[in-house]
């Protein structure tokens, strides 16, 4: 069984992400970049799954710059057999991931597309769903346990309520959440292998999709500074300035 894993290239989540002065976006410039969390997730669970016997190929697909074969190339050294960058220097939102990937499963036919739930750049999460839209298949999303067994995937999800079960046929959509699995730690041994893992690059032309964004950024801001936190006297005093000053009750 084959499997396809995206991952993205992001600001590493140590960082503190700065606005640009003229408020077009968030600066990036001599930036530490790193995989998505997210995604860095989904790979290991991939990996796992392969070492369990369910997966015989891993195939990690990143879509952006050129630098992206760095993410690429960490995917590999976690477990991935290959690589596939999408290079493109156009913003690339959701939806026109979800077509790339589209067209990626339509080239490649895996039986299991996972993928981070959301970026922590975008914190869009909408690029699983899409995907599953696009191909018609079955997707179970947030999930903290994936099963494989008999030609169906048993996913258990993270839900407002709790924890739901769900079982879906292959082939299907998994995006994966925080508790699902703890990435291994990558060894030199394993960078130094996935230097030699094959790595294509395609345009997104060369799959037939237009990634034109269709959504425009007006503005990005810094939020708003917290005032400090004040002491009161009592409940009284609480629920008046609860009432008058902060207008939320």
């Amino acid at each position: 069984m084959k499997a396809l894993v995206a991952v993205k290239r992001v600001v590493d989540y140590n960082v503190k992400v700065r606005v640009k002065s003229d408020g077009t976006g968030v600066d990036i410039a001599n930036v530490n970049m790193s995989m998505n969390p997210f995604d860095e997730i989904a790979v290991e669970e991939a990996v796992r799954l392969k070492e369990g016997g369910k997966v015989t190929e891993i195939v990690a697909v990143s879509a952006g710059v050129t630098q992206c074969q760095e993410t690429l190339r960490t995917a590999m050294a976690i477990g991935a057999d290959r690589g596939i960058l999408v290079d493109t220097t156009e913003e690339l939102q959701p939806l026109a991931v979800a077509k790339l990937l589209k067209a990626l499963a339509d080239k490649e036919q895996p039986q299991l597309i996972i993928l981070g739930k959301q970026a922590i750049d975008d914190d869009s999460n909408q690029t699983g769903q899409m995907l599953a839209a696009l191909l018609g298949w079955g997707q179970a999303t947030y999930a903290s346990k994936v099963v494989i067994e008999d030609g169906k995937a048993t996913v258990t999800r993270e839900v407002d309520g709790g924890l739901e079960t769900v079982a879906l046929p292959l082939p299907a959509i998994v995006t994966t959440d925080l508790r699902l699995n703890e990435p291994r730690y990558v060894t030199l041994p394993n960078i130094m292998k996935a230097k030699k893992k094959p790595l294509e690059t395609v345009k997104p032309a060369d799959l037939g999709v237009d990634v034109t964004p269709r959504l425009k950024t007006l503005k990005v801001s810094e939020p708003p500074k917290r005032s400090a936190g004040i002491m009161v006297k009592d409940v009284a005093e609480l629920v008046s300035k609860l009432k008058n000053e902060a207008k939320v009750i």
